[in-house]
């Protein structure tokens, strides 16, 4: 058995630092500003070294805009941590489970194509299309040339996000996008599907036979492209992403990541949410508690982990898939995410303070809850002999004399 547990940020959408103070921001804003018109140089360098055209340069990096809220965004930090049903019930809506089964219906001949091309199922491109800018209605009004050069003047992430925008002048450049239509989210993400340049230069595909890769205007290249993205970070044909399951009484929560055969699981006594039997097979799969042990219970299988190389979060890994099994006519959970107090930042930090001084390291205290706090907060757990699924619940910050 191999232990997994990964409770990781995003990963297209570039995460946020800790919280910074309104001083930190304004200090950290007006360095970017300053040094903004010598960076501009800089990219102008850069992109001539890299071919990007005099043209493109001149039309282009020399109307750059430096945007404060860019860094206004990338600096600050939500003070309360969001709960599995605050994130899934706002994104797993009756609304777009209709509009998912209304562009099945619609887009039906063309994800038909794409499944046989990539091997991936209508329902996940539609859930991955309804999650990152609810089917195109919001694609995000942030100018990306200019949120791109922000950030990459800004120290912390320079090189990353220098990259992204000499991408994204080579996108520009190559398709004839102008800089008024590129417009995405503050990071940087572009297009209905929501890509990152480098994605973007990588995976966009051309479905249209327009004679250019447009995430922005087409949906046919940006479902393609989706199926693309996919295909290559490894998605399994004729697999699905994995199911709600129901534990046993008494169920160990010390095998909480393990990954596991099916049939080994059945063997623990987890069934299908509804107690039918698990399939009878080799196929790989991890437990999942993203609401702790009062929450449903999800066994993740490989397709899992893909959703994850797409946006490394339990949460929006186990949105989509349950999205995608209702395009397709799947009911609702079996067991509703239960309504729980968000906690704070300073709440967790506190929490990974306590385990420090009791011995179970959680590293340095940050406020959030990440792989290695909930380890040792399991671990915690197993010591004092409480429901050991490494959740944050009352009965845990009691014993750890916390309120």
């Amino acid at each position: 058995m191999v232990k997994v547990i990964t409770w990781l940020p995003l990963v297209w959408v570039v995460q946020a630092c800790a919280s910074s103070s309104a001083a930190d921001i304004d200090s950290a804003a007006a360095k970017v500003e300053a040094d903004f018109p010598q960076c501009i140089v800089t990219f102008a360098d850069k992109a001539r070294s890299e071919g990007i055209s005099e043209e493109t340069i001149k039309t282009h990096l020399q109307n750059l805009q430096f945007v404060r809220r860019v860094i206004e965004l990338d600096r600050q930090q939500p003070e309360f941590t969001q709960t599995f049903a605050g994130y899934f019930n706002q994104r797993v809506t009756d609304w777009r489970v209709m509009k998912g089964r209304q562009l099945l219906t619609e887009h039906r001949q063309f994800l038909q194509e794409l499944l046989q091309k990539y091997g991936v199922p209508p329902q996940y491109l539609l859930a991955f299309w309804g999650m990152e800018t609810n089917f195109g209605g919001y694609k995000g009004k942030m100018p990306v040339l200019d949120s791109l050069a922000t950030l990459a003047c800004d120290h912390r992430r320079s090189e990353f996000f220098t990259q992204e925008l000499i991408t994204a002048l080579k996108l520009s450049q190559r398709y004839g996008f102008p800089a008024s239509e590129m417009r995405g989210s503050w990071a940087g993400a572009m297009g209905h599907t929501q890509f990152m340049p480098s994605a973007y230069a990588s995976y966009a595909v051309d479905a249209d036979g327009d004679g250019k890769a447009d995430l922005w205007n087409s949906v046919e290249d940006a479902l393609a492209s989706a199926a693309n993205f996919l295909h290559h970070l490894g998605w399994q044909r004729n697999e699905r992403w994995g199911r709600e399951v129901r534990l046993p009484a008494g169920f160990d929560y010390r095998l909480l990541g393990d990954k596991q055969s099916l049939a080994q699981w059945q063997q623990l006594g987890v069934t299908d949410a509804n107690g039918q039997p698990l399939p009878q097979t080799e196929m790989l799969a991890t437990l999942y508690l993203p609401a702790g042990h009062s929450g449903p219970a999800f066994l993740g299988y490989d397709n899992f982990d893909v959703i994850k190389r797409w946006n490394r979060s339990d949460f929006y890994a186990i949105s989509v898939g349950h999205l995608a099994d209702r395009i397709v006519g799947a009911s609702k959970l079996v067991k509703a995410p239960p309504q729980q107090p968000r906690l704070s930042h300073q709440q967790i930090k506190a929490l990974q303070q306590r385990l420090n001084e009791l011995g179970f390291d959680t590293g340095k205290p940050d406020g959030i809850l990440g792989s290695n706090s909930r380890n040792s907060l399991q671990a915690f757990q197993v010591s004092k002999g409480l429901v050991a699924d490494g959740f944050p619940d009352k009965q845990t910050f009691k014993a750890l004399g916390l309120n």
